[in-house]
């Protein structure tokens, strides 16, 4: 018999977060994949800011592996580092928010 347990100290990051480049007023999504589920304290971060589920920032998880941001209505002010840590391990990309310049 054997029997497979999996810690949390043996999870690591499959798919990381990658740099993401989008226009004012669009939404800008960021994943990362975990080797396995159940890691605690999963946290999502905006320049060391600490980000929470609302009508702009979507957080969600799927099957416990993969775990997704998504900032909605972007501003230049968003621009930044994105980091997302669950447990011990850390993924970061940088978010860079273009303006429209429009000729008059």
């Amino acid at each position: 018999l054997l029997l497979l347990c999996y810690t949390e100290e043996a999870a690591v990051i499959v798919s990381g977060l990658k740099n993401t480049d989008v226009f004012v007023g669009e939404s800008a999504t960021f994943t990362c994949e975990l080797s396995y589920p159940g890691v605690k304290n999963v946290q999502w971060w905006l320049d060391g800011s600490p980000l929470h589920n609302n009508f702009v920032t979507e957080i969600s998880e799927q099957d416990g592996m993969i775990h997704t941001l998504t900032l909605n209505d972007v501003a230049c002010h968003d621009s930044g580092t994105v980091t997302f840590r669950a447990g011990s391990l850390i993924s970061s990309a940088k978010l860079l928010v273009k303006g429209i310049f429009r000729k008059s």
